[in-house]
């Protein structure tokens, strides 16, 4: 006698693999309104939905990031050199002012002056100086030249 799932198969004509398991679900068919109005997207991961354009607040989240004006940056660079002048390390004096070390050296570095033109200016008045000093002890040398073959008869 034939088994009676295997005339249930030829009957169907279909392979018993498509025999439809817990896993493949069918979704049901969403109604015309719902089709109409946009949903907002599913979570995932706990992650929150992006904000909508109605949504948009006044002012920005907070990122966890402060901005500090140039003159909080002055204050804050000399008060770590202030601390490292006085014997604390570059670690604690940095996390004392409530910084990170990083943002120390970003500072520290967007802090010093350009070398723009002053480096030539210093040049160049140090160059004179030489001069004016070579020129002085040239005439010291002439006088001391004189009065020794003065002494000596020579001239």
């Amino acid at each position: 006698m034939a088994d009676p799932l295997d005339a249930e198969l030829i009957q169907t004509n279909e392979p018993a693999a498509k025999v439809e398991t817990p896993e493949t679900k069918k979704k049901a068919p969403r109604s015309r309104k719902a089709k109409a109005e946009p949903r907002p997207p599913a979570r995932k991961h706990g992650a929150n939905p992006a904000p909508q354009a109605e949504e948009a607040p006044a002012a920005a989240a907070p990122t966890g990031r402060k901005v500090h004006s140039e003159k909080e940056r002055a204050q804050k660079l000399a008060q770590i050199a202030k601390s490292i002048s006085g014997g604390a390390t570059l670690k604690s004096a940095v996390k004392q002012v409530g910084i990170s070390e990083q943002t120390y050296y970003h500072w520290k570095k967007a802090a010093a002056p350009a070398p723009d033109g002053d480096d030539l200016k210093d040049l160049v008045a140090l160059e004179e100086e030489n001069k004016r000093l070579k020129s002085l002890l040239a005439e010291r040398l002439r006088k001391e030249n004189a009065d020794l073959k003065r002494k000596l008869g020579l001239q």
